[in-house]
């Protein structure tokens, strides 16, 4: 009401100097009415640009910064004006552009916290709208299967081609209900994953349907490759141990069953009896194996740390191994080594991974054969050692699982000489638990080399 009071005072008093102007050009100067009211208007005019340049600046600058609020600009400065409505109208524009800074930055440190979160999962979420189109992936999914980074605003199906999922989410839009399933992705490298779809709901207004409510969808993905790696591992393993206890212990009651039924009245007994012998140390070797096995992968599982010298140990495990080469005729020698070198090693478990290797290596090692162990001394503070033979080999297809559980090569042979099929892995468990790798090279019928490194002992 002030301003307004004061822009109907300012024309009242200028229409009165108009008109006061005009008298004095009629009577004074005998002007015409026309003409004197003409030059009272060209005289007035400046006057009146000023007056109402004056009375409108604190409007221009009022839009203005209306303006600059709309466009986004929030930093602005309070401007002090002479009268209180443009001075509270100032303040009250000044104090929305506060707010707005301060939710602005308020959603933008919210999106960032999400953006962090999502970064931060090892699982792949992938959000979609209401019409299935897809809004965000972050970059653990990117990462998993293997997709483009601009991938907003289209259907998973053009980008993961997945009928499965994208049938889940279109179900969780319609419904808004939530689906669990298990996927194999060829663009992921086969790959297995356990996806949970689940609609997101939004507020529904009155009279709206709750399938209406539904603004999008959100799937995650658990990689379980491991997981199902492992089952199958259990599985084969279960398969594995039942086998190999079955024939022993076949052997054993049938041959029990015959000595009972009369046979051991009979000049067959003695060798019945060496049979179940024999059968039954091929079940206390398995059982051991398993042990040691259990022992070496369980959580409290500790090695006895000491300085091992190196020629020690294979002289004391190459004179362990010799009557057993000689039975057959083959020669073990050993490469030269400096007399000072030596590991941080557990010297039993060391001792046992080369009384495997030799024992495996003589297993399938002809008569007449040679095994010669190696050590090298290598730039990077590591120490290579290797078995190597000139037996029967390995059939390339083959070298990439002997190192597993009860993996044979030739199941009929190996159970013929003995084996557990437990050896080579316990050679692995026991190298990486020593933070070493072990691996192996061979070509069938010109013999097998096994090598496993050791970090060298300090000083």
């Amino acid at each position: 009401m002030k301003i307004q009071s004061k822009w109907l005072f300012f024309l009242y008093s200028l229409l009165i100097l108009v008109l006061l102007v005009q008298a004095c050009f009629f009577f004074i100067l005998k002007a015409s009415p026309v003409l004197s009211c003409l030059l009272a208007l060209c005289l007035m005019t400046p006057l009146l640009f000023l007056l109402v340049r004056f009375l409108l600046t604190p409007l221009l600058t009022m839009t203005r910064k209306t303006k600059e609020l709309a466009a986004g600009r929030l930093e602005q400065e309070e401007r002090v004006f002479a009268d209180k409505e443009w001075r509270d109208l100032s303040k009250a524009i000044s104090e929305v552009s506060a707010q707005s800074k301060r939710r602005i930055d308020e959603i933008r440190r919210e999106e960032e916290y999400h953006q962090a979160i999502l970064g931060g999962m090892s699982e792949g979420v992938l959000l979609v709208d209401g019409r299935g189109h897809i809004l965000l992936v972050n970059d653990a999914l990117q990462r998993l299967i293997s997709i483009p980074s601009n991938v907003n605003d289209k259907t998973t199906l053009e980008i993961i081609r997945s009928v499965e999922l994208e049938e889940a989410i279109q179900e969780a839009l319609r419904k808004g209900t939530h689906k669990t399933f298990e996927m194999i992705l060829p663009s992921s490298g086969e790959r297995t994953f356990e996806v949970n779809v689940v609609g997101i709901p939004s507020s529904p207004k009155e009279g709206q349907q709750p399938a209406e409510a539904i603004r999008g969808a959100i799937a995650a993905f658990h990689d379980i490759s491991r997981l199902k790696n492992l089952e199958r591992i259990r599985q084969d393993f279960v398969a594995n141990v039942s086998h190999e206890l079955r024939t022993p212990l076949t052997t054993i009651k049938g041959y029990a069953e015959t000595l009972l039924e009369g046979a051991w009245k009979e000049e067959v007994a003695f060798r019945f009896v060496q049979v179940i012998k024999k059968q039954a140390d091929r079940l206390t070797k398995i059982v051991e194996d398993l042990l040691t096995l259990s022992g070496i992968e369980s959580k409290g599982f500790h090695l006895k740390i000491e300085r091992v010298s190196i020629p020690d140990l294979i002289d004391d495990v190459i004179e362990f191994e010799r009557r057993g080469a000689e039975k057959k005729g083959i020669s073990i020698s050993r490469s030269e080594i400096l007399s000072g070198l030596s590991v941080q090693a557990d010297r039993n478990y060391l001792e046992q991974v080369f009384i495997n290797l030799l024992d495996n290596a003589i297993k399938y090692t002809p008569e007449g054969g040679r095994i010669e162990v190696s050590v090298d001394e290598k730039e990077d503070r590591q120490i290579l050692f290797s078995v190597k033979d000139n037996g029967i080999g390995i059939p390339k297809e083959d070298l990439s699982r002997i190192f597993e559980r009860f993996y044979r090569v030739d199941k009929g042979r190996s159970q013929e000489m003995g084996g557990t099929g437990l050896g080579l892995s316990i050679v692995k468990h026991i190298v990486q638990t020593h933070g070493g790798r072990v691996w192996a090279e061979s070509q069938p019928g010109k013999g097998s080399t096994f090598y496993f490194n050791l970090p060298k002992s300090p000083g």
